[in-house]
């Protein structure tokens, strides 16, 4: 499930980045009003989390402009603002939620999780791709039903490329992602996980394909 934040406090945005991340959520980060009202543009994601003290506006404004696209995604505004007036201003902008700083992390998660299964119908935290599902909750790989044991690197790449399975996934955001799960990268090393999990899968009738300049993208035996 992809979420975009758009948080402007770096540290705040760091640790619910890390509590999300460890929850299953794949995370992209946005500090403006801009920069995120540009990947909501280009990309589809599963809920907002949104502040309105932004440095380069009011990030209602963000949420207006995503209304007058007609898109649903679920925005759920997290904010230091607790008045009335900005609650109703809130609402009316079109969001679906509003929390106020500061806030406990299991309520917003709780949060999240809703507004998802709301928008989706339902969900659950397993992914499914051929032979092999993935649990992002407890970090469980399974074969056919059998557990597969993968070191954590491994696991952190395999879960970035099914959570954009059927899309290309760039060599930075699977970066990005283990580094939000807190693994120390060297040099090259994207490419050393790649190809060891490149390996196991293989038999399994899944590969991974390597677009150059572009990233990686998961296929199972028969894709077109």
């Amino acid at each position: 499930m992809r979420i975009l934040l758009v948080e402007d406090d770096a540290t705040l945005a760091d640790g619910l980045s890390h509590s999300l991340a460890q929850s299953g959520f794949d995370l992209t980060l946005a500090a403006t009003s801009s920069y995120a009202d540009s990947a909501l543009r280009t990309q589809a994601f599963d809920v907002v989390i949104l502040d309105l003290g932004l440095p380069d506006g009011d990030g209602r404004e963000v949420l207006r402009a995503l209304r007058a696209r007609k898109c649903p995604t679920p925005v759920l505004i997290l904010t230091a603002r607790d008045g009335i007036n900005d609650r109703v201003g809130g609402l009316e902008a079109g969001a679906d939620d509003y929390m106020v700083k500061p806030f406990e992390l299991r309520e917003l998660e709780a949060r999240v999780r809703a507004l998802i299964r709301r928008s989706h119908g339902g969900f659950n935290h397993e992914i499914a791709f051929g032979r092999l599902a993935l649990d992002t909750a407890s970090h469980r790989v399974s074969v056919d039903g059998e557990p597969m044991l993968l070191p954590s690197r491994e696991y952190g790449v395999l879960e970035a490329l099914l959570l954009q399975a059927g899309r290309v996934v760039s060599k930075d955001r699977i970066a990005q992602r283990l580094a939000v799960r807190q693994e120390e990268l060297a040099d090259n090393a994207i490419e050393v996980y790649v190809h060891r999990l490149r390996k196991r899968l293989d038999p399994l009738g899944i590969n991974i394909r390597t677009l150059r300049g572009l990233g990686y993208l998961l296929e199972k035996d028969g894709d077109a």
